[in-house]
Order: C-alpha cells, then structure tokens, then sequence
C-alpha cells in the first residue's frame, strides 16, 4: 500500500512540473499571440497573456496595409526552389557516395563536415561579391542559389546515412532483372528514401523561409523582399509596430506548420522495412 502511495505521489510531482515546463515554454508564445490580437502596437506590461479586447485590426493591416502577399510570393519562390534544387542535387550526391567508391570520397565526406563548422555568416562578402559579380543581386535568384548550396552539406549526409541503410539486395536483383542505374535511382532508393528525404525537404525549405541575413544583404528594392526583411521593416529605430509584427509573425509560421503536418506521415515512417524478406 505504501509503496502505491509513493508511486502515485511520484507520478504527480512529474506531472507537475512536466505541466510547468510546457507553461513556461508556451508563455512567450502566448504573448505573441497577445500582443496580435490586441490593437495597439506597443508592450501591455502585465502579466496576462490573454488579450482583453481581442481584434483581428493588426491582421488586417498586415495583409492589405503593406505589400505583404508580394513578399509572400518571393518567399514561396525562393524556397520552393531552393527546395527543389537543394535536395535534387543532395540527393544524386548522396546516392553517389553510399553507393560507389571512388578517388577522393572520403575527402568530399570530410569537406562538408567541415563546412558544417563555420557560421553561414562568414560567407556574407564573398557570396555578395559573387553574386555582384554575376549580376543577380537584388534578384531571387541571387537568393535561391546560395540557400540551395548552403543547404547541400547537411542534406548530403542525412541521406547519405539513411542511402546506407537500404539493402544493396533489392538493387541487385533490379540489376537482374534489366534495370539502368538510374532507374535504380528513380523507382527503388527514391521512394524507399521518402522519410529521409521528407526531413531534408523540411530542412531545406525551412533554412530558406526564415533566412534574413543573406536577403537584408542582397536585396534593396522592396517589391523583391522576403518575408522576413519585411517584417523587419515594421521594426524601426524610432518607432515599431509591435502588433502588426506579432502578427506578421503568425503569418510567416502558417505555412511552416501545414508543410510539417503535411510531411509527418514521411518524417515517422520507415518505409524500408520489410522490404527485404528473410
């Protein structure tokens, strides 16, 4: 009997705090959403992350006050892209190193493990003078090709470790019966690599959304922004739109939660087992 009581009294003391550390993470997020559905654009001090007069105005201003929908469209261009390219070229890189061997492997591995040591900031001046160079500044394709070449080294090893994992016997016996390599590519390691290639995706077009520092930099005109340099603009020295920035920040988030809702089903799935029979 005392060994029940002391086993529920210890399942309530974790309860409790697990609850107090969801309440003390979910606060600040509470007080964006606070500081959004209250129509005035400063800090409300109290404590009370409930609006008390909830309006949807600073919403309103967000998407028809400012250009908000033009930023919207370079932000789904630019990370759709680079999403695509991204994980198209890690991919073909990743297969390359899971399956064959070749001069200079190990080194390419080690190289971008390297490259993961070094904050993206560092390459700020000679991407701007690249992409000065060849005329895509203030273009988004001068933002669409350093986010994709950025995102490649991590891409690359994600899916070249989950690559390792599928079974060569399942290429073998495609290489039996007819199959091009490339073919290989396309109808076996592809759709088996789906889960690996969900989070990359995920990755990839996440790192590319929510990006400010390259686009700041590179991008001057304002029907060219992101959506995170536009928000920045609400953001100023002497005065700041807090409301409409709480609420820009909703926005912005949409989409990253239905793309992550989107991808679950992949981002938890292993659909590579079973796929070899014993």
């Amino acid at each position: 009997m005392l060994n029940e009581e002391q086993s529920r009294a210890q399942r309530v003391i974790k309860v409790v705090f697990l609850v107090s550390v969801c309440l003390l993470t979910i606060y600040p997020v509470l007080w964006v959403f606070k500081m959004a559905f209250t129509p005035i654009q400063g800090f409300d001090m109290s404590v009370n992350p409930i609006p008390l007069h909830p309006s949807l105005e600073n919403f309103r201003s967000v998407l028809f006050d400012r250009p908000f929908f033009m930023w919207l469209t370079n932000s789904v261009i630019v990370s759709g892209a680079t999403t695509l390219l991204g994980v198209f070229l890690a991919s073909t890189s990743a297969y390359a190193l899971s399956r064959f061997r070749f001069p200079g492997r190990s080194t390419a591995m080690l190289s971008f493990l390297v490259t993961q040591m070094f904050p993206g900031v560092l390459m700020m001046i000679p991407l701007f003078l690249i992409m000065d160079t060849l005329g895509l500044l203030d273009s988004l394709l001068g933002l669409i090709l350093p986010y994709s070449t950025t995102a490649i080294p991590f891409c690359v090893w994600m899916l070249k470790g989950y690559f390792d994992t599928i079974p060569q016997e399942l290429e073998e016996a495609a290489i039996m019966e007819g199959a091009t390599r490339a073919q290989i590519f396309w109808y076996i390691v592809i759709p088996l690599g789906l889960p690996a290639i969900a989070v990359t995706a995920l990755f990839s077009f996440m790192t590319a959304w929510n990006e400010f520092v390259l686009a700041a930099t590179f991008m001057n005109k304002e029907t060219n922004y992101t959506l995170p340099v536009g928000l920045r603009m609400m953001v100023g020295q002497f005065s700041s739109d807090w409301g409409n920035f709480a609420a820009g920040a909703i926005l912005v988030s949409l989409p990253i939660v239905a793309l992550f809702f989107a991808l679950q089903r992949n981002l938890v799935g292993g659909l590579t087992a079973g796929g070899v029979k014993g």
